[in-house]
């Protein structure tokens, strides 16, 4: 007889394995169901947010009106004080405005005058010296009506009369520098101290230099900059003197008001020469510094400047 094949029968675990596999696929489908009732739940307080917001909006009650407390006559006094004030602040501003202009373009005028002036005395220098040449003449200038002073010793081993001329000139200290107009008197004195100082005939340029980079005025006996045409103004306004150009004039040209103008100025503290001097003890002539130097005192005053 043949033999019949035989049927692998599975185990009885093998079953019960996959009956527990299967079974946790509908307990995982459950929470679905769950997930949609939570969010019913959650979608039901908007309305009663709703609801509140509709409790909130009451009627709106009128306010009463505010009542406007009146100021105080003092107060309505400052107030009206300080309006007017600051009218009259700004028409004084406006009115300072157009005077300084005003002044700015009287001072650019006379400084464009006086700058002719110098140039046609120039002018007329060199005429003159031509025409005597032409003639077969000497042309001698005129004499100098204006001396730069300055003093190159010290305190000790001065005679009392050359000490005292230069007290009176303001000439106290070393490189000590002076404006001094020439006359009889004057000439008298500088030859007097002439061992202990040294003078000469500053030009245009050298008084120029001199007054913009070391000069300051001399107001109720104080040393100030003149640093604004206001200071000049304040000082020698009644002279005619309103800005720096004319004060450089007035001592250039040895005008009317040059004693005012000359005192206003304080006495020019030179710095030491530079490459320094020669022999003080000897005369200019003699190679040595002290004495008249005549136009030469312009190249010292450069060096010292």
């Amino acid at each position: 007889m043949a033999e019949e094949p035989a049927v692998e029968v599975p185990a009885v675990e093998d079953i019960v394995m996959e009956e527990v596999i299967e079974a946790p696929k509908e307990v995982i489908k459950a929470p679905k169901e769950v997930i949609k009732a939570q969010k019913e739940v959650i979608k039901a307080p908007k309305a009663v947010v709703k609801a509140s917001k509709a409790v909130v909006k009451a009627p709106k009650s009128k306010k009463p009106a505010m009542t406007e407390i009146e100021k105080p006559a003092s107060l309505v006094k400052k107030e009206a004080r300080a309006v007017a004030l600051s009218a009259k602040f700004s028409v004084s501003l406006k009115q300072a405005e157009i005077n300084r202009l005003a002044k700015r373009k009287e001072i650019v005028k006379r400084t464009a005058k006086y700058y002719k002036e110098y140039e046609a005395a120039d002018k007329e220098e060199v005429r003159l010296a031509r025409e005597a040449k032409t003639n077969g003449n000497y042309y001698v200038p005129a004499e100098a009506r204006l001396a730069l002073v300055i003093r190159l010793r010290g305190v000790n081993n001065i005679p009392p009369k050359p000490r005292k001329i230069m007290k009176l000139m303001r000439l106290r200290q070393i490189n000590n520098g002076v404006f001094v107009k020439l006359n009889k008197a004057s000439k008298e004195m500088l030859r007097i101290a002439e061992p202990y100082i040294t003078f000469g005939y500053p030009n245009l340029k050298t008084v120029r230099e001199m007054i913009y980079k070391r000069g300051f005025g001399k107001i109720a006996g104080q040393r100030v900059a003149i640093n604004d045409n206001s200071v000049i103004e304040k000082a020698l306004g009644k002279f005619g003197i309103v800005c720096i150009e004319d004060l450089i004039h007035e001592i250039y040209t040895v005008g009317p008001h040059f004693k005012q103008a000359n005192n206003f100025l304080w006495h020019f503290k030179l710095s030491c020469a530079k490459g320094g001097l020669r022999v003080v003890n000897n005369h200019f002539v003699e190679g040595g510094d002290f004495g008249n130097r005549e136009h030469f005192i312009n190249n010292i005053v450069r060096r010292m400047n």
